[in-house]
């Protein structure tokens, strides 16, 4: 199943999406007041509405507005660790973004006055479904509630400015969430998943899952063993090689362009690029 969260005449809400239509889940007299509050309570199977709202009709939100913690792997896919020049480590690199930074599927993602150096990275993104602390990785993948597209787009030179990344991934407008939340049971084979970007149409990244150098389950054992994982909670599982800062020569993403980030199964994520005002 794929649930979304939108605006529709000036009411937040969230639904699924039956036969191309839209079932106003947040509607329903008694349902919680969002999406991550539906997946806390294991509500959404039990959610029943007509799908009455086109999609056109609509304002696609982040998937999850909301959430608690947004947290990021870096490096995870061996042809990015290479182009980076990264030493081969024992454990993930977890930074964080903040959900200030979110935006929903077609909303431009904003390159900031402050920096040109504006970078592409194409992810999928886990949404944590049921809550835990150090959780073992063979239970791993039953906290999971979904996955969906993600571009956590980066403000290089920011980025840069020390060891830590903080700076370069929490500009406003910098990271596309959507369209929609994709539960497990679509995705018969996790690990031929594939994620791709274009650039204006031109292929930059494209790689399997299975190329990650930490899997899923590993990253949820590490994460949750630092801190709780609650319902709605968002890991973004790292970027393939081709990022455009390691080009020659370098590839930033300007006003005008269009990114999409597509991963099979899961869907199409698509953004142009605006100025700050």
């Amino acid at each position: 199943m794929r649930y979304i969260s939108f605006i529709h005449e000036g009411r937040v809400s969230y639904g699924r999406i039956e036969g191309g239509r839209i079932a106003d889940l947040g509607a329903l007299p008694g349902a919680p007041a969002d999406l991550k509050g539906a997946i806390a309570a294991n509500a959404l199977v039990g959610l029943r509405a007509e799908a009455s709202l086109a999609l056109d009709d609509v304002t696609l939100l982040p998937v999850i507005p909301n959430p608690a913690k947004i947290l990021c792997v870096g490096h995870n896919y061996e042809t990015h660790r290479q182009e980076t020049g990264r030493a081969k480590v024992d454990n993930p690199s977890i930074f964080t973004r903040f959900a200030d930074t979110l935006i929903g599927a077609n909303d431009p993602i904003q390159r900031p006055i402050a920096s040109e150096n504006l970078d592409f990275e194409g992810e999928l993104a886990i949404i944590i479904g049921k809550g835990g602390r150090a959780i073992a990785e063979t239970d791993a993948m039953d906290h999971v509630a979904g996955y969906a597209c993600f571009n956590d787009a980066s403000i290089r030179d920011w980025q840069w400015h020390t060891s830590q990344f903080t700076p370069g991934k929490n500009f406003p407008a910098t990271a596309p969430f959507g369209p929609d939340l994709v539960t497990p049971d679509e995705i018969a084979d996790l690990a031929a998943v594939t994620v791709t970007t274009r650039l204006n149409g031109e292929q930059v990244q494209h790689a399997a899952v299975s190329d990650m150098i930490f899997p899923i389950p590993k990253i949820i054992a590490y994460i949750s063993t630092f801190t709780p994982l609650n319902p709605g909670d968002v890991i973004a599982t790292g970027t393939p090689g081709g990022v455009g800062a390691k080009r020659q020569p370098p590839l930033w993403m300007k006003p005008g362009d269009t990114v999409e980030v597509e991963i099979s199964g899961v869907g199409l994520l698509t953004s142009s690029i605006i100025a700050e005002a």
